[in-house]
C-alpha cells in the first residue's frame, strides 16, 4: 500500500504531505519512498492503541508472550525479503543484516514466552509489593539504524 500507514487495523492515507525518499547509502540512489506521517497520524495511532490497551492488558501475560512468538514466526518466514529490503535501506552487508537486523528481532520476539515465564508479575521487595501491569501507550521516533528491531 504505497503512501499509506497502518493505524487501528487498516491502511490509511498519511497526513504529512509529500512522501520521504529512501536513499540507498551504498549507491546514493533513491529506491523507494515512504509516507510522511504527521502529528494527526501520531495522535490517531496513540488513540487507537490506547483504546486497545484495556483488552490487550487483560489478556494473560503468557498469551501476550505467545502472540509475540507468532510475530517471530512471521518474521522468520519473510527473513530473506526483510534482509534484502534492509540492505537497500541501510547499506549493511547481507550476512550481517540477516544476523543482526533480522535475526535480533526474531530472537527477541521468540524469547518472550520464556521471559514472561521468568519475570514475576507480582514481587515483594521489603515492605512493598511491585505489580507489573501494562500502563500506557507511547508515540516515539526511533533511531534509523535498527528499523525492524525498534518495534
Amino acid at each position: 500500500m504505497p503512501h499509506r500507514i497502518y493505524v487501528d487495523g487498516e491502511w490509511v492515507q498519511a497526513s504529512g504531505g509529500t512522501p520521504i525518499p529512501v536513499v540507498n547509502p551504498a549507491t546514493e540512489e533513491v529506491f523507494d519512498e515512504v509516507p510522511r506521517g504527521g502529528v494527526k497520524d501520531v495522535a490517531r495511532a496513540v488513540e487507537a492503541a490506547a483504546a486497545a490497551l484495556p483488552e490487550w492488558s487483560a489478556r494473560p501475560i503468557a498469551e501476550r508472550a505467545e502472540l509475540c512468538a507468532k510475530v517471530a514466526e512471521a518474521l522468520r518466514e519473510r527473513a530473506d525479503e526483510l534482509a534484502d529490503m534492509i540492505v537497500d535501506e541501510l547499506g549493511m552487508p547481507l550476512k550481517l543484516t540477516k544476523a543482526i537486523q533480522v535475526g535480533a528481532p526474531i530472537r527477541t520476539f521468540a524469547s518472550m514466552p520464556q521471559v514472561a515465564a521468568e519475570i514475576p508479575v507480582e514481587e515483594r521487595l521489603g515492605n512493598s509489593v511491585v505489580h507489573r501491569d501494562p500502563i500506557g501507550v507511547v508515540g516515539a521516533i526511533t533511531p534509523w539504524n535498527y528499523p525492524l528491531h525498534q518495534i
